[in-house]
C-alpha cells in the first residue's frame, strides 16, 4: 500500500499539474501592460485593413452589376441571387467590423493619454 501512495506521488498526472502552476507563475510575472503606442499601432492596423475591406466590397458590387447572367430557371436566378447578396454582405461586414474596431482602438488610445499616470501606480 505505501508502495502505491508513493507511486500516485510521482505520476505523470501530478507532475503535469506541477508544470502547468510553474508556467502560469512565469505567466504572470512576464505579462505587461499595454502602452499608448500599442493601441495606435492596432487602430492603424485595423483602419488600414477597414479601407482594403471597402476597397474590395465596392469592386465586388460592381463586378456583380456589370457581370449579371440571367438564367432560365427560376430556382437557378434565386440562388445566384442569394450568393451575390451573401459575398456582398460579408464584404461589407468585414469592412464595419475593422472600421469600428479601428475606431475603438483609437478611443481607447486618446483615453491611455490621459490616464497614463493612473496605470503606472496601480
Amino acid at each position: 500500500m505505501i508502495n502505491q501512495n508513493q507511486s500516485n506521488i510521482n505520476s505523470p498526472k501530478t507532475k503535469t499539474i506541477k508544470k502547468d502552476n510553474d508556467l502560469r507563475d512565469i505567466d504572470n510575472r512576464d505579462i505587461q501592460k499595454k502602452g499608448p503606442l500599442s493601441f495606435l499601432s492596432g487602430a492603424i492596423t485595423s483602419i488600414l485593413f477597414a479601407f482594403i475591406s471597402l476597397w474590395i466590397s465596392q469592386n465586388t458590387v460592381v463586378y456583380f452589376s456589370l457581370h449579371s447572367k440571367v438564367y432560365d430557371s427560376p430556382i437557378a436566378q434565386s440562388i445566384a441571387s442569394g450568393l451575390k447578396t451573401l459575398v456582398i454582405g460579408m464584404c461589407f461586414l468585414a469592412t464595419f467590423t475593422f472600421g469600428f474596431i479601428g475606431l475603438g482602438l483609437i478611443i481607447v488610445f486618446i483615453r491611455s493619454l490621459f490616464d497614463g499616470k493612473e496605470t503606472e501606480t496601480e
